[in-house]
């Protein structure tokens, strides 16, 4: 098995916490953590483990050229794509921020066409369409939500979050070709959280530990070590072997994995319509994923 082969693995698996996310730290906000407050220990916390096992591996030294790239990498992949995200969700709904958030590839392609010179081929756009087609209708399908609510200015900021991982994504790769994904990570991390403080700090003075229980604590335990670090780090890793519009079109793959878990744990059923909507991702992922015989035949000659 190739190194693609785990790249997959990494970002699918960075995607599964994500789906598990969903369930896991609804609890959390905002009885026991206010947004801005509960980001700052999001990445004050990831930061410390990043340096913390940065310690134990190969240790490389950034160019200073570098820097300015990966204090930018750190405002639109850390700082500036958790706050919108979490004061655009206090203001619409999450059926609005969740089909909004299905843009992310398509701006992916996009931005990487026109600075990286990814090629824009029929059979991403097509893969595309079919992942926006089975998250919607799995979205829909399993939701309560409004489309005609009147959260505006919060479907507006859950767009801008969308547009600036999808920046972070794209600026982020030529870093991967020169060095490991934990050096990357760790100094994006390190320029994401001076971003952050301003915002955060304040809140994470008023969180109140004594009144945490051992299931708030575990779920707090997981969003930091798991949705933050970890599921940051997988991205990193995989985003080394793959381009980033494979990377993000894994998003799709979230929704599906909030059904599966509630599945699992007899809080839904399986259904038909639930089936055809995983057909719809994971064929967008494959063909977005995989180059066509003709391409190859192309590159060989």
């Amino acid at each position: 098995m190739g190194k693609k082969f785990w790249a997959h693995i990494a970002i699918l698996g960075a995607n599964i916490i994500y789906g598990l996310n969903y369930s896991i730290a609804k609890d959390l906000m905002p009885d026991f953590i206010q947004p801005f407050g509960f980001i700052f220990c999001r990445v004050s916390g990831a930061l410390l483990l990043f340096w913390l096992f940065a310690q134990f591996s190969v240790k490389e030294k950034v160019e200073k050229k570098d820097l300015l790239l990966l204090a930018v990498c750190g405002l639109f992949g850390v700082a500036a794509n958790q706050l919108m995200f979490f004061y655009g969700l206090n203001l619409t709904s999450p059926i609005n921020a969740a089909i909004i958030l299905t843009s992310n590839p398509v701006l992916v392609l996009l931005i990487s066409a026109i600075v990286i010179k990814e090629r824009i081929t029929s059979r991403k756009v097509f893969g595309i369409i079919l992942g926006i087609i089975g998250a919607i209708g799995l979205i829909l399908y399993k939701g309560a939500g409004n489309l005609n609510s009147e959260g505006f200015v919060g479907d507006i900021f859950i767009f801008l979050n969308a547009t600036s991982y999808a920046i972070y994504l794209v600026l982020v790769k030529p870093l991967m070709s020169k060095y490991k994904p934990l050096t990357v990570i760790k100094w994006v991390f390190l320029f994401g959280f001076f971003y952050v403080v301003p915002f955060g700090f304040g809140e994470f003075q008023e969180i109140e530990w004594t009144g945490f229980t051992d299931s708030i604590w575990a779920a707090f335990i997981f969003v930091v070590v798991g949705t933050t670090f970890l599921a940051y780090l997988l991205n990193i890793y995989g985003l080394k072997e793959l381009s980033p519009s494979v990377v993000s079109i894994y998003i799709y793959s979230q929704p599906l994995i909030a059904s599966i878990m509630a599945i699992l744990l007899q809080k839904d059923t399986l259904s038909f319509e639930k089936i055809i909507a995983a057909v719809f991702i994971f064929t967008g992922v494959y063909l977005v994923s995989s180059k066509s015989k003709l391409l190859k035949k192309g590159a060989k000659t």
